[in-house]
């Protein structure tokens, strides 16, 4: 017996994933996070599936996203950036950061949070608190108090200063 009627054709999809091109197949209105993790970025974390908890997290073209959010095939041609991007030693500091502050734990909403805190640093070198606790807002984090993940994006903001001071 035949399914043809319920084969779902497949669509090439290439992206840039942290600077390497990446090229699949994807079904119609695939989630760009399921290609992602698909192709081996389990970096990026699936926690809610609605956008809610950032733990998927990565950049599209530079701007923080809830992958969970973005169909694959809206994302093709697109640079995506995951906290596993060698080039970006930004987000290796607030990882350290994080750690040094102790504000992680199990780390599963980590990578999430270093993507949205290297955002704002970008967009905003110093930033107060209120500020970094507005970008930090989509990323739901279970097993700290947000202080020291706070603490952790403000310092790592005042390294990144103090190693661009002339």
């Amino acid at each position: 017996m035949s399914h043809d009627r319920d084969a779902v054709a497949l669509s090439p999809i290439e992206l840039q994933v942290n600077g390497r091109t990446v090229r699949t197949e994807a079904r119609p209105g695939a989630r760009l996070l399921d290609v992602l993790r698909a192709a081996g970025h389990t970096e990026v974390k699936e926690g809610c599936g609605e956008g809610e908890c950032g733990a998927c997290t990565v950049w599209l073209d530079g701007r923080a996203v809830c992958s969970c959010l973005v169909l694959a095939e809206s994302a093709a041609g697109c640079a995506v950036t995951t906290v596993a991007c060698r080039e970006r030693p930004d987000f290796a500091a607030l990882q350290a950061a994080l750690v040094r502050e102790t504000g992680t734990q199990c780390g599963f909403c980590t990578p999430g949070i270093v993507l949205a805190a290297a955002e704002l640093i970008e967009r905003q070198p110093d930033p107060d608190e209120a500020e970094i606790r507005a970008a930090l807002s989509g990323n739901l984090c279970r097993c700290t108090g947000y202080t020291r993940i706070v603490s952790a994006v403000h310092n790592a903001a005042a390294a990144r200063r103090r190693e661009r001071a002339p």
